[in-house]
C-alpha cells in the first residue's frame, strides 16, 4: 500500500485536569466516526496521534486545591479519559504523547524557531513568538488578523499579539530547565512539536473543537510553517461543533457549570444510543443536547434493532404470511447503496446517510407486514437478508451495534446467560402451546379446556412481563414459535402510566 493510502492526523487531546463531559464526547465520538469511516468506506489506513496535555495553569491550581502533585492529578484524569472513550467505543489513537514527555522535544522546537527569525526571549525568560515576523500569512486558517487587545501592564512581549512558546516559571511551580531558566512550554507549541516529532514536515488532517481553530490552529499553523520552512503544513482541519444545552446559547462546558460527565450520562443511556445522536447531525455542526433527543435516539436505535430481529424471524420461518415485493427492496438497496456511499463522500455526510437507511428499513417494515397480514405463500427471505447484512454492515463501520442480544455486564458469562435464556423462551413457548391447544374439541368443551388453562396462558404473560421489565423481549410469532431480544435498559422509553 502506498503513501497515498496512508492519512496522517493529529488529535488534540484532552487538558487532564478533571472528568470528560459529554461536550469532550461529542467531539471524539464525530472524529471517530470520521477516522472509521476513512479506514472501512474509503480504504485509508489512519495513522492518529494524540497529544496530552498533562500540565498547564488548570492542573497546577487543581492539583494545590486537592493537595497532591501535578503529576499525579494529570495521570488520574488520564487514565479517567482512557476509560470513558472505551465506555463511548471511540477507538484509541495509534499513539498519544504527553507534554512532560517531551519537554527536550519542545525545547529543540523553539530554538529552531527563534534560529529562524520567529522567536525572542526575554530577559524574564519567556520566550514568544513574533507574529510580525510572519507579514500577511497569519490568520489564514480562520481570516482573523493579530489581536492587538490591551496586555496587561506587567508584559514583557513585543507586541499584544505575540503568544508564549515558553513561560518562565513562577515560585513553586513545577518547571523544566532551558536555554531561557527554568520554565514550562506554552500551550500552542506542545501540539505542533508532538506533531512534528512523529509525523515530520507533513500533516494530512488536524482535527479538534470550533473552538481550537483561532487562536491555538492557527498558531500551531505559524509554529510549523516557521520550524519546516514550509508554504503549508497541514493540509485539511476538521472542526466539530460545540454540544449545546438545548434551550441555552452557550457550549456545555466545565467554566459555565452546566454540563453533564460521561460517566453520570451512560447511567442513564448507551454509547449506541449517543453515537446514533452524534450521527444524525454533521461533524461541524452544533448540535442540542437534551433528554429528549436522547430518547429519541434510543426509539430510531430500537426501531432498527427491531427490523433486523422481525427480518431474520421472517428469514426463518417464525413469521407466517407469504412473499414480500423482491423487485422493489433490490431496487431500494441498490440505490440506498449509493446514496450512502454519495453523502459519505461530501463531507463525511452522516445525517443524509442515516436518513437514506432509515428509509430503506421503514420500507422494509412496510414490506414485512404485508407479507404476515396477507396469505401464505412463496417466501422471499434473500433480499431481506441482504437488506439486513448492509444495515448491519453501515452500522457496525460506524461503531455501532444493533445486536438485540447483547453482552450483560457482570461477571457472568454471556454465552451461558444466552442459552439459559434461550431454554427459559422454549419452555414458555411449550406451555402456551399445550395451554392454546384444544385438539378436536368444539363448543363448550372448547371454551372450558381455555377457561381451565388460562392461568397456564396468565403465567406466560407474567413471565414475559417480568422478563421484559430486565431488558429481555419476548416476541409471540405464532403460536408456534416465540423469539427473544436482549435490549440495553438504558435505551427504553418510559411509557407513561395509566
Amino acid at each position: 500500500m502506498g503513501r497515498e493510502f496512508a492519512v496522517l492526523q493529529y488529535s488534540c487531546g484532552p487538558t487532564v485536569y478533571d472528568h470528560a463531559h459529554l461536550g469532550h464526547a461529542c467531539s471524539y465520538v464525530r472524529f471517530d466516526i470520521l477516522r472509521r469511516l476513512l479506514t472501512k468506506v474509503f480504504g485509508c489506513s489512519v495513522v492518529m496521534v494524540m497529544g496530552i496535555t498533562d500540565v498547564d495553569d488548570k492542573i497546577i491550581r487543581r492539583a494545590s486545591e486537592m493537595d497532591i502533585s501535578p503529576a499525579a492529578l494529570a495521570r488520574l484524569y488520564e487514565e479517567d479519559f482512557k476509560q470513558d472513550m472505551a465506555a463511548l467505543k471511540v477507538l484509541p489513537p495509534t499513539v498519544s504523547l504527553r507534554v512532560t514527555e517531551t519537554i527536550p522535544q519542545i525545547v529543540s522546537f523553539i530554538q529552531g524557531i527563534m534560529a529562524r527569525g520567529h522567536a525572542y526571549a526575554t530577559e524574564r525568560g519567556n520566550v514568544y513568538f513574533d507574529l510580525r515576523s510572519r507579514g500577511d500569512t497569519y490568520g489564514k486558517l480562520v481570516g482573523v488578523a493579530p489581536c492587538v487587545a490591551a496586555e496587561a501592564v506587567d508584559t514583557d512581549k513585543r507586541y499584544a499579539g505575540d503568544f508564549a512558546l515558553w513561560k518562565a516559571a513562577k515560585p513553586g511551580e513545577v518547571s523544566w530547565a532551558s536555554p531561557w531558566g527554568r520554565g514550562r512550554p506554552g500551550w500552542h507549541i506542545e501540539c505542533s512539536t508532538i506533531a512534528s516529532a512523529v509525523f515530520g514536515s507533513q500533516l494530512d488532517v488536524h482535527s479538534g473543537g470550533i473552538d481550537l481553530a483561532f487562536p491555538h490552529h492557527e498558531n500551531e499553523i505559524a509554529q510549523c510553517e516557521a520550524f519546516h520552512q514550509c508554504a503549508q503544513w497541514g493540509n485539511y482541519f476538521l472542526h466539530a461543533g460545540h454540544l449545546h444545552v438545548k434551550g441555552q446559547e452557550q457550549k456545555m462546558s466545565k467554566s459555565l457549570k452546566n454540563y453533564i460527565t460521561i460517566k453520570d450520562f451512560l447511567r442513564s443511556f448507551s454509547p449506541d444510543v449517543f453515537r446514533l445522536f452524534c450521527l444524525r447531525s454533521s461533524y461541524r455542526s452544533a448540535v442540542d443536547y437534551s433528554d429528549s433527543t436522547m430518547l429519541e435516539a434510543g426509539h430510531v436505535l430500537r426501531r432498527l434493532a427491531s427490523f433486523v430481529e422481525d427480518a431474520r424471524a421472517y428469514m426463518r420461518g417464525q413469521l407466517a404470511g407469504g412473499p414480500v415485493s423482491e423487485a422493489e427492496l433490490w431496487d431500494r438497496l441498490s440505490s440506498t447503496q449509493r446514496t450512502v456511499r454519495t453523502a459519505l463522500a461530501d463531507d463525511f455526510d452522516t445525517p443524509r446517510a442515516v436518513d437514506a437507511i432509515l428509509d430503506l428499513v421503514h420500507l422494509g417494515n412496510r414490506q414485512l407486514r404485508v407479507a404476515t397480514e396477507g396469505p401464505g405463500g412463496p417466501r422471499s427471505p434473500a433480499v431481506l437478508g441482504a437488506v439486513v447484512a448492509y444495515v448491519e454492515q453501515f452500522f457496525e463501520t460506524v461503531g455501532l451495534s444493533l445486536a438485540s442480544r447483547q453482552c450483560v455486564p457482570g461477571d457472568g458469562s454471556a454465552a451461558a446467560l444466552h442459552s439459559v435464556v434461550d431454554e427459559l423462551v422454549r419452555f414458555r413457548l411449550k406451555v402456551r402451546q399445550f395451554a392454546l391447544d384444544t385438539g378436536t374439541a368444539t363448543g363448550d368443551a372448547r371454551r372450558e379446556q381455555l377457561r381451565e388453562r388460562q392461568p397456564l396462558l396468565d403465567a406466560c404473560d407474567a413471565l414475559r412481563q417480568d422478563l421484559a421489565a430486565r431488558g429481555i423481549s419476548i416476541k409471540d410469532r405464532s403460536s408456534a414459535a416465540s423469539t427473544w431480544e436482549l435490549l440495553d435498559p438504558r435505551t427504553m422509553l418510559q411509557k407513561p402510566e395509566g
